[in-house]
């Protein structure tokens, strides 16, 4: 079976949940202050609870936040590739959620930027893989390691963006040659239409496609509207449609789309379908508090048979 590999960070997310951000200079006080495993771990988690074999291909550090980090990939049965960087302890990001489930961000850098060439190749990649890689990750100092990496991979291994808010802002060159490498491009909405300056989600995905090679697959969320597939530049676009739910906290659920979506597709799922069934697990997720909330298997199973997908959920169950 195909493994979910991530090459990105994984870090400590320090969740406040608070009334509203503070004015500059002025004070909040939060209802509550929790600490997750975040980053890479919530796309790894969700698509390791889908039955996907995956693996934490990045850097972990040695302290408090790294062990956070590897008690909570072990226990669900992902592999670390790398052993852990010593003398550095993984970085931690502040996030604040207001009532509306909307977040905001401090983030502070630690080992898991302490990444080499040689490093990432530890988790041996091989053809099949779905292989993750996040716009964050072409920051320096992780930028100049990764695509070195990414260059000598073998042409089987399916490269999986995701590009978050940061890609639309980076230089031509560094957009161009990601999206070249790419087989497969996941986002939310904004960040498509940030990148292309198309005025709604299918132009975007269309602008998209043609960025990246003829066969690749383009994959945009829009919230409580679902989710859109392009499986390569001259299909149909699919229309996935969502699962509204209230939701109380949106950390994370991005994440479990993704997830969710590469643990079905390693399984056997067409694009399509692991879509619509990740679209379940992304509304259950933000019924849930902290990141690292995606639901298993059987959980994404049982909210289909309620939304009256009989054979989805089946489809979802079986999976080997």
């Amino acid at each position: 079976m195909p493994r979910v590999v991530h090459t990105a960070q994984a870090l400590v997310d320090i969740v406040a949940e608070v009334p509203s951000l503070p004015r500059r200079g002025d004070n909040v006080n939060a209802a509550s202050v929790a600490r997750y495993a975040g980053g890479a771990v919530t796309i790894l988690l969700a698509a390791r609870r889908m039955g996907a074999p995956a693996v934490h291909a990045g850097a972990i550090g040695t302290g408090p936040n790294g062990d956070l980090i590897r008690e909570v990939l072990t226990s669900d049965g992902i592999d670390i590739s790398a052993d852990p960087i010593p003398h550095a302890d993984t970085g931690e990001c502040f996030v604040m959620v207001e009532p509306t489930a909307e977040r905001t961000f401090v983030t502070i850098y630690g080992a898991e930027r302490m990444i080499s060439t040689d490093l990432l190749h530890r988790a041996e990649a091989r053809g099949g893989d779905l292989l993750c890689v996040s716009g964050y990750s072409l920051y320096e100092p992780t930028r100049d390691p990764l695509l070195d990496y990414l260059r000598a991979l073998p042409s089987d291994v399916r490269i999986v963006l995701d590009p978050g808010a940061p890609f639309a802002g980076f230089s031509d060159a560094i957009r161009e040659e990601m999206c070249a490498l790419s087989s497969v491009w996941t986002s939310n909405a904004d960040e498509a239409r940030d990148f292309t300056g198309a005025a709604d989600n299918e132009a975007a995905m269309r602008a998209i496609a043609r960025e990246l090679p003829d066969d690749a697959v383009v994959i945009v969320r829009d919230g409580k509207e679902g989710s859109r597939v392009l499986a390569g530049a001259g299909s149909e676009i699919a229309v996935c449609p969502g699962y509204p739910r209230e939701a109380v906290d949106t950390n994370g659920a991005g994440d479990t789309h993704t997830g969710a979506m590469l643990g079905l597709v390693a399984g056997g799922f067409d694009w399509e379908l692991a879509a619509q069934a990740a679209n379940a697990a992304g509304a259950i997720t933000v019924t849930r508090k902290g990141p690292s909330t995606a639901p298993n298997r059987d959980e994404v199973a049982d909210f289909l048979r309620a939304e009256g997908e009989e054979e989805l959920a089946a489809r979802v169950a079986d999976v080997d």
